[in-house]
């Protein structure tokens, strides 16, 4: 085999796994549908959390993304779970919003289900769907809801009482 041959095996190999690794990594948004959100809650008993719902086309939801980018790097340890209320078919526009704000490796899901109202109802009944919403988890599950953009005075203070 020559070596131009083998430059080619070898770029393409390369290719294909850089090709599965992206989709790989694009399959990590989960689905949310009905139970979901007792899922997320089970998975994370006795474990303080953030779990915040946004969206792609709410302009106030991007504007808060550096923010909690930022919140995510300083404080690691600290889990996060995002929840977009955009169609999972959106994977691509959600993957890349995570990634520019520095939030690729937190948990992350998507509405997949046509019923958006009972979603939004097993999460909080009383949350009529304003965006971005904030909920902050102490590890007993006593959790604090906020609706609209939080300073990061807000984020720091409301951390401060779920991880004591």
């Amino acid at each position: 085999m020559t070596f131009k041959k083998k430059f080619f095996s070898v770029f393409f190999l390369l290719f294909a796994l850089l090709n599965n690794f992206a989709e790989a990594n694009q399959s990590d948004l989960k689905p949310f549908d009905a139970g979901s959100y007792q899922k997320i809650l089970e998975n994370n008993a006795n474990k303080p959390f953030l779990f915040i719902i946004w969206s792609i086309t709410c302009s106030s939801c991007l504007k808060e993304m550096p923010l909690i980018g930022a919140i995510h790097q300083k404080n690691p340890q600290l889990k996060i779970i995002m929840l977009s209320t955009d169609d999972i078919s959106e994977v691509d526009q959600i993957q890349t919003i995570l990634k520019n704000n520095s939030l690729s490796d937190v948990e992350s899901w998507s509405y997949a289900s046509e019923n958006t109202q009972k979603l939004q109802f097993e999460i909080d009944p009383k949350w009529y769907g304003e965006l971005p919403r904030t909920y902050f988890f102490d590890k007993k599950h006593q959790r604090d809801g906020m609706s609209g953009v939080l300073s990061e005075l807000d984020y720091n203070a409301k951390l401060a009482q779920i991880l004591k």
